[in-house]
């Protein structure tokens, strides 16, 4: 590879988002363009979580591209196995494969005023690009909990997101912690190799049943002979998803029902009234994401198994200690704690004109306008931005609606001509946050009485979209470029520079 090279569109990651990037960025016909992987596959959160038992919570039917559809699906909830093959087809039908760079993980991207360019430096050498397109995201960076003592421990210590799949759990006495969408498919996955699973909880999850099953295959080849009939699929799952959203955002009060069936799920498991209180939650459902499982809580109904309503706080030696008090000898600590979400690590990579990087701009909240542009970072856009995720159904719906506006990014970009740039103004990301913040001020996810991952540290909800899939695909269809500055690169003249001129779009 030559020492510098530029292309007009760098993409960064090539999990979903950068892959449908890539996709994408082919069928609009440009083809200058590289996809910087700081590993040596593709996948993102789908190659990196290979804890026994990882899977999907959304049917595999919607949980693909549109624009890719799989008839072959072995289950109606597939394994990252799946998945992850899934993803490696995708690069291979569209012809991606010459435009990855594996290894090269993005060490700093800075804005170049004076070319109208960001100037990138990875550990496989430098890029140069016109438009940089960040699809690291948000599940990519474990988060693990600033624990006394955890380096004086002399057993195994991984986080679920770096499964060490050498170390070999039979027989060893194993503490989890967490209880998020990872630990409800380790402890099953794993209790019956160990000789005694502790699982320290600080928060009790809801838990529905996950309605599994095998996709045979005669139901296969008809999707293969119907196309028709995966499309039907797709459209009923989304449908039904669609119709949930108003219990999300508007009537939390509807969810009542839900929660009893959750406690129903775990009455039919749980017989032990002290376990049963324990693992109740005191708030609303769907204030945290919930958690599907029809093995969860059998596998703690187990006599190998010990649940602790407390968080680890301390570890001696050998010895983990929970909040409250209680002791237990392990082997192996198990971290399922969760990514840095509110907190996105590539932000602090990235240096904006002013020499102020994005996560020194969103110190006080992430915000971009509609969920792509920061304002004072040119050209520069992400996929899975602030105020893009979704509590009920498929990121991959966003992320195909945010692809929509990735295209008409670029288009405008042409249609403009020269060498220029589109800017968010910080009134039209100020105006876009006012409106999400103030729709979720009835959501769920701010009144159900819960701290999630969700909130930053401030307790605003950075992360969650409080609307449908389809107000998104609205919302995002298209560039209006009265949102931004368009800034064009100086007049260059032998032995002269001027500044940028911004001119009001």
């Amino acid at each position: 590879m030559a020492e510098h090279e530029h292309v007009r569109v760098a993409v960064i990651g090539s999990g979903f988002g950068g892959l449908g990037a890539a996709v994408r960025l082919r069928r609009e016909g440009i083809t200058d363009f590289v996809v910087l992987e700081r590993a040596g596959s593709v996948g993102g959160t789908w190659r990196d979580n290979s804890y026994p038992g990882c899977a999907c919570d959304v049917p595999s039917h919607l949980y693909s591209f549109s624009f890719a559809p799989n008839p072959d699906w072995p289950r109606s909830f597939s394994g990252q196995e799946h998945i992850r093959a899934y993803l490696e087809r995708v690069t291979d039908t569209f012809g991606l494969r010459p435009h990855l760079r594996f290894n090269a993980e993005v060490k700093r991207m800075t804005w170049d005023a004076e070319r109208l360019r960001w100037d990138i430096e990875t550990t496989a050498g430098d890029w140069s690009a016109d438009v940089v397109v960040s699809a690291t995201g948000p599940l990519s960076e474990p988060k693990l909990p600033d624990v006394p003592g955890l380096d004086t421990f002399p057993g195994k210590v991984f986080h679920s997101a770096r499964w060490d799949h050498d170390y070999d759990l039979r027989g060893k006495r194993v503490a989890v912690i967490g209880t998020g969408a990872s630990a409800i498919q380790i402890v099953p996955s794993v209790q019956k190799q160990v000789e005694k699973l502790t699982l320290f909880q600080r928060t009790p999850a809801w838990v529905l049943p996950r309605m599994d099953r095998p996709i045979g295959a005669a139901e296969r080849a008809v999707h293969r002979a119907l196309p028709f009939t995966t499309k039907l699929r797709r459209g009923m799952l989304w449908g039904i998803r669609e119709l949930q959203v108003q219990a999300f955002t508007k009537h939390p009060g509807e969810l009542g029902f839900v929660e009893q069936l959750a406690k129903r799920n775990m009455a039919r498991a749980i017989k032990d009234p002290a376990l049963r209180a324990k693992l109740t939650p005191d708030y609303r459902i769907g204030c945290k994401r919930i958690l599907l499982s029809s093995t969860y809580y059998p596998a703690l109904a187990q006599p190998n198994v010990d649940v602790v309503a407390s968080g680890l706080t301390e570890v001696r030696g050998s010895t983990v200690v929970a909040a409250d008090g209680s002791e237990t000898e392990v082997d192996a600590i198990v971290f399922s704690t969760g990514f840095h979400v509110t907190d996105m690590p590539i932000a602090e990579r990235v240096v904006g004109p002013e020499g102020k990087t994005l996560a020194e701009v969103w110190s006080g909240g992430m915000q971009a306008l509609r969920g792509a542009s920061a304002a004072g970072f040119p050209n520069w856009m992400t996929i899975i931005g602030p105020n893009t995720g979704l509590g009920n159904s498929s990121m991959i719906l966003m992320i195909e609606s945010q692809l929509n506006y990735m295209a008409d990014y670029l288009r405008q970009l042409d249609v403009l001509g020269g060498r220029v740039a589109l800017d968010a103004r910080p009134s039209a990301v100020r105006a876009w946050n006012h409106r999400v913040q103030e729709r979720m001020k009835r959501t769920v996810w701010n009144t159900g009485g819960c701290t999630s991952w969700y909130l930053d540290e401030s307790g605003r909800n950075t992360t969650i979209w409080p609307g449908t899939t389809a107000e998104f695909r609205r919302a995002t269809r298209r560039v209006d470029l009265a949102e931004y500055a368009v800034l064009r690169a100086p007049a260059e003249r032998p032995g002269t520079g001027a500044e940028n001129a911004e001119v009001a779009a």
